[in-house]
């Protein structure tokens, strides 16, 4: 499993509709082969400001499966103007111990 982190910096006067777009396209990404699950988290000290965590199966289904698909443009669509700057997505992988 990997786990995708972006961390979003919304247009301050318009983070309510950010929230309300969020609502809907996470639909989207829940409906994608590869999904596990994921969070948006809301930072205390600067409110514009979200990291969104998504957990994968494996990269493929992500960076692939996900980001070539329609689904992906319906996704962009809802949630793209809302960032500035565009954020960085990275990806990571548990540590085993």
């Amino acid at each position: 499993m990997i786990l995708e982190v972006a961390i979003l910096n919304v247009i301050p006067n318009l983070t309510a509709e950010f929230e309300t777009a969020f609502a809907k396209a996470e639909q989207i990404i829940a409906s994608m082969d590869g999904y596990v699950s994921h969070q948006l988290q809301k930072c205390m000290e600067e409110p514009a400001k979200y990291i969104l965590l998504v957990n994968w199966t494996d990269l493929e289904a992500h960076t692939i499966g996900f980001r070539s698909s329609a689904a992906y443009q319906e996704w962009k669509a809802l949630l793209h103007h809302f960032y500035e700057p565009f954020p960085t997505v990275e990806h990571f992988i548990e540590v085993k111990r």
